[in-house]
């Protein structure tokens, strides 16, 4: 299995595609641009699902959902909005066999339609918060796309609140990035560095986006969660107000905040090695699969038999598989479940149940290094506590390679250099003109300003001049 991927040292974009492709996490669709996600992938997301759904539930949120097709003027409500998304609309001119009234379009995103609603569902101050989620798929017309992080149909989750005040709509806002970075370090494992995107970098239509950014295997930066701020923006646009407890009539404030499936391209691109997929066992489907040796008809009686009890006392507590295949030599399955990214392998074979034991393989430790016999009285105590240590490891891991590979350059040409080889925290003055000259000089952009900021700032690493804030710069994708 792991001869069909190429290195990482090699082409990594065609690591990334092998590994997706051969871990069955998802193929290419008929229409250029779309893809199947597998089951094997689709479990994976609905892992994530799972896990940010009960976070979203807990902070007050409920689940919608809104239409696929939005009237073409709804769009046009709102319009840095329409501006920002017109090259990436699919638009529906026809419907049972005639010309339609008026176009409709494909949901790029849901601000419109859902405004539209909220503006007969508000009357009064009672009404707020609305605290509405959704689980849905939309479409943007990409040029160029990548399994996972840019197609032309993903899914996501998009929430949408309205509030009374300014100060609660931005407390939402921040809560809900705080949420995708718990999720992101703690289900993940994966760092991400939270902050405030630029002016020119921000979600057609907010007034303020904010972001967390990740530093994916290759050094490059991948946006993984936003949170927008729109203040009154939509609210005006759509008409959305409410009597105040003056009983004054005033507009409604908004947030917006959504995550998508380019979640699963970072899970790869972050821990992923040469043999394919390593999952975090929070989230993978299968964290423990179980592989049975035998050589004869005997041996796997009494292998396979064991090997059951092993799966049943695991079963409570553990996603377990047991691999009873027998077309296939444990060889080959050790090679196929490391290439899917399983946490934990246990090996079971006639001489361990002879000694009462089994042999735990780590997915994250190569070879005989991650390898340790353990006691069945042992069983679910050592499983339990390697698959915690996995799961902390890969985060560690992750956060020391993104370390290593960070730059606090004080000139230009330092900059350069660092965002070629990682990410690059330096001083801005906050110009469109000097970031633009960093983006077209370099192909770097502002990922985010980071809320956690020095004592002291210095000269905008651009142009000299006094600088607000330091921010991150790296190549993205």
């Amino acid at each position: 299995m792991a001869e069909k991927i190429t290195p990482r040292s090699e082409d990594y974009s065609r690591w990334y595609t092998d590994v997706i492709l051969q871990a069955e996490l998802a193929d290419y669709a008929p229409v250029k641009g779309c893809m199947v996600i597998r089951p094997y992938g689709y479990a994976l997301w609905e892992n994530i699902q799972q896990a940010l759904d009960r976070r979203f539930k807990a902070t007050g949120h409920v689940n919608a959902y809104f239409p696929l097709l939005i009237p073409e003027s709804y769009l046009r409500k709102e319009a840095e909005h329409v501006e920002g998304f017109s090259p990436e609309l699919a638009v529906v001119t026809h419907g049972g066999g005639k010309e339609l009234e008026e176009p409709l379009v494909v949901r790029p995103t849901s601000e419109t339609i859902i405004n539209a609603m909220y503006a007969k569902w508000i009357r009064s101050w009672r009404d707020l918060p609305i605290l509405i989620n959704q689980w849905a798929n939309v479409v943007r017309w990409e040029m160029r796309t990548r399994l996972f992080l840019r197609t032309t149909e993903f899914l996501w989750q998009e929430g949408h609140t309205a509030h009374a005040t300014a100060e609660e709509a931005m407390e939402e806002t921040l809560r809900m990035l705080n949420v995708y970075k718990e999720f992101a370090e703690t289900e993940m494992a994966m760092p991400v560095i939270a902050g405030q995107k630029s002016m020119t970098e921000k979600f057609a239509g907010a007034l303020a986006s904010y972001s967390i950014e990740a530093m994916m295997g290759d050094k490059r930066a991948l946006q993984a969660g936003t949170s927008h701020y729109f203040g009154q923006q939509f609210a005006k646009a759509f008409g959305i107000q409410f009597l105040n407890k003056n009983n004054e009539l005033e507009y409604v404030y908004q947030t917006s905040w959504g995550v998508s499936t380019r979640l699963i391209g970072a899970l790869v691109m972050v821990h992923g090695d040469d043999q394919g997929l390593i999952l975090p066992p929070r989230l993978a489907p299968i964290q423990v699969v179980i592989v049975p040796i035998w050589r004869d008809e005997e041996q796997k009686r009494v292998v396979l038999e064991a090997a059951g009890q092993v799966q049943a006392r695991l079963s409570a507590t553990t996603r377990v598989k047991l691999d009873d295949r027998d077309e296939y030599s444990p060889g080959w399955k050790f090679n196929d479940w490391e290439m899917k990214g399983v946490p934990l392998r246990i090996e079971i074979g006639p001489k361990d149940v002879e000694n009462a034991q089994v042999v735990l393989a780590r997915r994250d430790i190569p070879g005989r290094e991650g390898k340790q016999t353990c006691p069945m009285e042992a069983l679910e105590s050592r499983v339990a506590e390697l698959l915690a240590a996995i799961q902390a490891d890969l985060y560690a891991r992750a956060l020391r390679f993104r370390e290593e590979n960070t730059y606090y350059p004080k000139t230009y040409a330092e900059l350069a250099e660092a965002v070629e080889n990682g990410f690059a925290f330096a001083p801005w003055c906050g110009s469109v003109e000097c970031e633009a000259k960093v983006k077209e000089d370099t192909k770097a952009t502002t990922r985010c300003i980071p809320f956690e900021q020095p004592a002291e700032v210095g000269p905008c690493v651009v142009c000299g001049q006094p600088a607000e804030k330091q921010v991150l710069f790296a190549r993205a994708y």
